[in-house]
């Protein structure tokens, strides 16, 4: 079994727009579906309800290095990020489970 939700993503940015728009961003497993992100949002979150769910697949960016065997190439991780639209007037408070 895949776990869906990894870790919640607090930036500048996305704070900004979880004030104005009631949206939170989530860092969730590169095969999860829409579906699957809204169950798992409100399972873990059961005072909240999903109105909407948006994704985005960051792929993994170039790197290497020189070594004396000459350079060895490689590549980051890529990661998906799921923008979760709550109801208005709901919250989700990240800094409880701490």
């Amino acid at each position: 079994m895949k776990r869906v939700l990894i870790k919640p993503l607090i930036t500048e940015k996305l704070t900004g727009i979880q004030e104005k728009e009631n949206k939170y961003a989530f860092q969730v497993h590169p095969k999860a579906t829409k579906k699957e992100i809204r169950k798992a949002v409100e399972e873990l979150y059961p005072e909240v309800t999903v109105t909407n769910v948006n994704t985005m697949t960051n792929p993994g960016k170039p790197k290497g290095r020189h070594t004396r065997r000459g350079f060895i190439a490689g590549r980051t991780t890529a990661t998906k990020k799921a923008i979760i639209s709550i109801k208005e007037g709901q919250e989700i408070d990240f800094f409880t489970e701490i």
